[in-house]
């Protein structure tokens, strides 16, 4: 079976990823894919990045991250 990489972020780049979501306007709410639907985009990204700092160490725990970035290319996708 093949080994999956997992990219670990430091917490620098934690940093940059929040500093690109404060520097944005955000929606209320976000249908992120068909199955996932986010309610309050604000308090969701707050709370993810709290997990995301919490977790920044560890690769089993990167589900955080993983929707941070989704977010943020959805945003980017719809934003421009």
């Amino acid at each position: 079976m093949a080994k999956i990489e997992t990219k670990l972020y430091t917490h620098d780049e934690l940093r940059e990823l929040e500093e690109w979501f404060n520097g944005r306007e955000l929606p209320e709410d976000i249908q992120l894919d068909k199955a996932t639907y986010i309610p309050n985009v604000k308090d969701t990204i707050g709370r993810l990045m709290i997990q995301a700092e919490i977790n920044c160490d560890n690769p089993k725990m990167q589900g955080a991250i993983y929707l941070l970035e989704r977010l943020k290319k959805k945003l980017e996708e719809t934003q421009n």
